[in-house]
C-alpha cells in the first residue's frame, strides 16, 4: 500500500521532498495537503510574491522558512531539514536534493522554464500547468525520458483523473469511444478579469484563473493534454459541450449513427451538468460481457460510461507525486506525436501593435483543434500567444495564425515548441 510505504519514509525520517512553484490557490492547497501526510513535505516554495510563499507555509503550520536566492544556500537549508522560500522559480526547479518539482503557476512560459530546469537538474517534474503541457508536453516528456526522470500530469487534474478511467477500460479490453470532463461554469467566450471580478472575490479566486475557466480555455487545454496522452482528437473545433447528466453520458457521447452526437469515435469531449466529474464511454461486442454490464446497472448498452464524480485538484496531486518518486510512475503524458492542439482565438478585435496578454485575460481564448489541422493551417498554439505582438489585425472570434503575430523568440516555450515541431 502506498500509505504503508510513506509511513516507512516517515519513520526513517526520509520524507519525499517537494519543491512547489506557485503559491496561489492550487500551490497553497498542495503544500497544506503534503504537510498532513506521512512521509512527504514541501521543502521549497517559489512565488513572485515572497509573502505569499511564506503565507502558504504558514497555512500548513510551518513557520520561519529560510529565504534563499542561490541554489547552494537553498540546498544547504533543505539538507538541514529546513524549509525554503524564494522568488526564483529556476532556483526552485534546480535544487539537487529535492525529489520532485511541481509547477502550479498556470503561466505557459513559467511552466516551460520550470519543467525544463527540473528535468535538466535530474528532478521529477509534476506538471499542474496544463497550459504548458498542451503546448510543449511532448518535447518535455521526451527530454525527461532521456534524462531518466518522470514528467507527468497529476491525478488531481481532469486529464490525470480521466486517464485512470481510460487505463481501466482499455486494460479490460474495452473499446473507448470518448473520454472527457464536466465544465463547471456556463460558457462565456467574452469573460475577462473585470467582468468576473466580483465573482472571483466571493470565491477567493484569482480573477484571471476564473476567466480562463469561464471562457473555456482551461477546458480546451485540459482536453488537449488528455487527447495527446491517449491519441484521441476533438470531434469538432472546440468540441460539442452538450448538456448532460451522469445518467445520460453513455447516451449522449456515442456515434450519431447510434443516436448520439459524435461524428467519429476516439474523441475527447466536455459537458455541462457533470462537473467536477470525469468520464469515459466504452463499448464491447461480447454478448456475455454486455449482459454482465447491464446486470451491473451500467445501462442497456452497447455503450457504457465509467464516471468519477470528482477530482480533487492540488489536494490529490501528492498521490501522483508519491508514485512518480517511489515507482517512476506516470499519471498522464504525451509519449507519441500530438494529436490535438489548443489554438489562440481572438476574444475581441485586435489591432496591429497590440500585445496579447495572459490566458484568462482580455485578448484571446483557446479552442481545441486537431493537431494536423492546426499544422496545415499555420494556427497559433495558445501557449505561444501571451506576449506576442499583433502584426496583422484580427477580428473577434477569428483564430490566430503565426502570420497574425510576432512571437517572442527569446521565450523558452518558443524554443521548446520549435524543437518539438522539428521532431
Amino acid at each position: 500500500m502506498l500509505h504503508e510505504r510513506l509511513k516507512e519514509r516517515e519513520a526513517a525520517s526520509e520524507p519525499v521532498l517537494i519543491s512547489v512553484v506557485g503559491a496561489g490557490q492550487m500551490g497553497e492547497g498542495l503544500v497544506v495537503q503534503l504537510e498532513l501526510m506521512d512521509g512527504m513535505q514541501a521543502s521549497v516554495i517559489a512565488d513572485v510574491d515572497l509573502e505569499r510563499a511564506r503565507a502558504a507555509f504558514r497555512s500548513a503550520g510551518v513557520y520561519s522558512p529560510v529565504e534563499a536566492d542561490d541554489i547552494a544556500a537553498a540546498a544547504e537549508a533543505v539538507g538541514e531539514g529546513r524549509r525554503v522560500i524564494t522568488t526564483d522559480a529556476t532556483l526552485a526547479a534546480a535544487i539537487p536534493n529535492v525529489d520532485a518539482v511541481v509547477e502550479a503557476t498556470g503561466v505557459p512560459e513559467v511552466g516551460a522554464v520550470v519543467a525544463l530546469g527540473g528535468i535538466e537538474a535530474g528532478n521529477h517534474v509534476l506538471q499542474m500547468n496544463v497550459e504548458t503541457d498542451a503546448t510543449v508536453g511532448w518535447i518535455l516528456r521526451t527530454k525527461a525520458r532521456q534524462a531518466g526522470v518522470v514528467y507527468t500530469l497529476t491525478v488531481g487534474d481532469e486529464p490525470g483523473a480521466t486517464m485512470d478511467l481510460y487505463d481501466d477500460a482499455v486494460s479490460l479490453g474495452f473499446e473507448v469511444i470518448c473520454a472527457g470532463k464536466g465544465k463547471n461554469n456556463p460558457l462565456d467566450r467574452t469573460a475577462n478579469p473585470e467582468t468576473l471580478a466580483e465573482s472571483a472575490r466571493s470565491q477567493m479566486m484569482n480573477p484571471k484563473m476564473l476567466a480562463s475557466f469561464v471562457d473555456g480555455t482551461k477546458t480546451m487545454v485540459e482536453m488537449t493534454s488528455l487527447a495527446n496522452a491517449i491519441g484521441f482528437v476533438p470531434d469538432v473545433l472546440g468540441m460539442h459541450g452538450p448538456d448532460v447528466t451522469p445518467a445520460t453520458i453513455s447516451d449522449v457521447y456515442r456515434p450519431a449513427t447510434a443516436g448520439g452526437i459524435l461524428g467519429r469515435t476516439g474523441v475527447v469531449e466536455y459537458g455541462l451538468g457533470i462537473a467536477p466529474g470525469v468520464f469515459v464511454v466504452f463499448t464491447t461486442d461480447h454478448p456475455k460481457i454486455l449482459r454482465d454490464l447491464t446486470y451491473l446497472s451500467l445501462g442497456e448498452g452497447p455503450y457504457f460510461a465509467l464516471y468519477r464524480p470528482y477530482h480533487l485538484t492540488s489536494l490529490e496531486t501528492p498521490i501522483s507525486l508519491a508514485r512518480a518518486v517511489l515507482d517512476a510512475d506516470t499519471t498522464a503524458a504525451t509519449d507519441n506525436k500530438p494529436t490535438a492542439e489548443t489554438v489562440a482565438t481572438a476574444k475581441k478585435d485586435l489591432a496591429r501593435g497590440d500585445v496579447i496578454d495572459g490566458l484568462g485575460g482580455f485578448s484571446v481564448y483557446g479552442l481545441i483543434e486537431r493537431a494536423d489541422t492546426a499544422r496545415s493551417g499555420n494556427l497559433l498554439p495558445l501557449g505561444l500567444a501571451p506576449g506576442a505582438t499583433v502584426a496583422k489585425a484580427v477580428t473577434t472570434g477569428e483564430i490566430l495564425t503565426y502570420d497574425h503575430v510576432e512571437v517572442d523568440e527569446s521565450k523558452v516555450i518558443r524554443e521548446l515548441r520549435t524543437e518539438q515541431d522539428a521532431m
